[in-house]
């Protein structure tokens, strides 16, 4: 006698209260295996950009806002520092290696960053195809970002003002691609990248423009020749202006000694016109105020995954209850006690791993979903996982635990049945 294809027909005996258990536990599953993966996708990929970077140094404000915008790339800047300021920083002897970063332009919604060569070897970059920059507005592209614009060396493009596709674009200065990073699983992928002197050139020429339309309307009655020597002499005093009138966004910092987070930081927020952020903590302090909400997720969906126990328990007991006579029946032509015992054990583990296995499919769909939205949002994407993690797979251990407990009592039941009685009352 098979047993178990016997409990694998009986499983739809009560179609309605199979359906319910199954999706239920399949709800439970479907939440907590989307949880473990995105919550570990970004906080891998947070630590991952996270490297060699002990402190943020910008404009005042806020500074999760300064770690967003010049670690993650996620936020606006919180604005700018002179250079010269920048500079008393990079040069103390408590500093071991910066990397100093000007943004605030765009090419179709990728965030273009002016920074050092630093930079990339600070994120493990690699050229795959062409080169480093080496003059100003020369720029090299991360993988992402180079194949979702369909960007190759020697292509130009122009930048846009902002870090939106709707300010206003720089059509009289176009960069040149000439080269294309490898992916390195960073911040680095999505963003394209160039010296700061691109930055400084591309906003000298919009202001120059802006100053001459202001000129213009303003003093037409000044002779055309003087205006021509004004110009003249304001652009040369801007291009060989000292340090104090150029500015930067933020540095990134790494420290000579650990010991140094605890002191250079208050030292900067409290005694300089900067602020300085330590993205350790600032994340930290985000997990901590997100985790709340993926913990009451968490416990939703093991409170889900209860019911889902219960309901299968009620299943089983009143399947049980309408099929007393059809075990009797099954006792009296061979079966055992065990057998028959065995015969509802099967159909609650085979509840639970269709449950399961149903759950493994929605949360996948869900991170595909999820990941598609961070990707047009914030140019951020989550993996998809292929084969089960190990904690999915405690996950399908602890579902298979629900269906040995919920099926214990019926099955209980069916072992201490009498079988003349049973009978005889049918």
């Amino acid at each position: 006698m098979n047993i178990f294809k016997l409990s694998f027909k009986n499983i739809f005996h009560k179609p309605v209260g199979t359906i319910l258990s199954i999706v239920l536990l399949t709800l439970a599953v479907g939440i907590i295996s989307i949880l473990i993966h995105v919550n570990s996708s970004i906080e891998n990929q947070m630590n991952n950009n996270l490297k060699g970077i002990d402190m943020v140094v910008g404009a005042k404000g806020s500074p999760l806002q300064l770690i967003l915008s010049s670690v993650y790339h996620v936020d606006s800047p919180t604005g700018n520092i002179s250079l010269a300021d920048a500079k008393s920083i990079i040069n103390n002897r408590m500093v071991k290696n910066s990397t100093k970063l000007s943004f605030g332009d765009n090419h179709k919604g990728f965030k273009i960053v002016g920074t050092e060569k630093s930079f990339l070897e600070l994120y493990n970059c690699n050229i795959e195809n062409g080169r480093v920059w080496e003059k100003s507005l020369e720029a090299v592209v991360g993988k992402k970002a180079a194949e979702i614009l369909e960007l190759n060396v020697g292509d130009e493009f122009t930048s846009t003002h902002g870090l939106g596709d709707y300010g206003e674009s720089h059509e009289d200065s176009e960069f040149k691609v000439v080269g294309i990073l490898e992916y390195s699983g960073s911040v680095a992928d999505q963003l394209i990248l160039t010296s700061i002197e691109s930055v400084w050139d591309i906003h000298k020429e919009h202001d120059h423009d802006h100053d001459e339309e202001h000129n213009h309307d303003h003093d037409e009655e000044h002779d055309h020749d003087h205006d021509e020597e004004h110009d003249h002499d304001h652009d040369e005093e801007h291009d060989h202006g000292d340090d104090d009138e150029k500015e930067i966004t933020s540095i990134l910092i790494k420290f000579d000694s650990p010991m140094n987070i605890i002191s250079f930081p208050r030292y900067i927020n409290e005694e300089t016109n900067m602020q300085a952020a330590v993205p350790s903590y600032e994340i930290s302090r985000l997990f901590k105020i997100f985790g709340i909400g993926l913990e009451t997720l968490t416990y939703l969906a093991y409170l889900i995954m209860f019911v889902s126990g219960l309901s299968l328990f009620l299943n089983l007991l009143n399947s049980l209850r309408e099929r007393k006579y059809e075990m009797a029946l099954i006792r009296t032509i061979g079966g055992t006690k065990i057998q028959t015992s065995l015969m509802l054990f099967y159909e609650s583990i085979i509840l639970c791993i269709i449950g399961f296995f149903g759950g493994i499919i929605l949360s996948r769909i869900g991170i595909l979903v999820t990941s598609n939205l961070l990707e047009e949002s914030l140019n951020y994407s989550i993996s998809m996982p292929i084969f089960l993690s190990s904690q999915e797979l405690i996950l399908l251990i602890f579902s298979i635990s629900i269906g040995i407990i919920s099926c214990i009592i019926p099955a209980f039941n069916v072992y201490k049945m009498n079988i003349s009685k049973t009978l005889t009352d049918e």
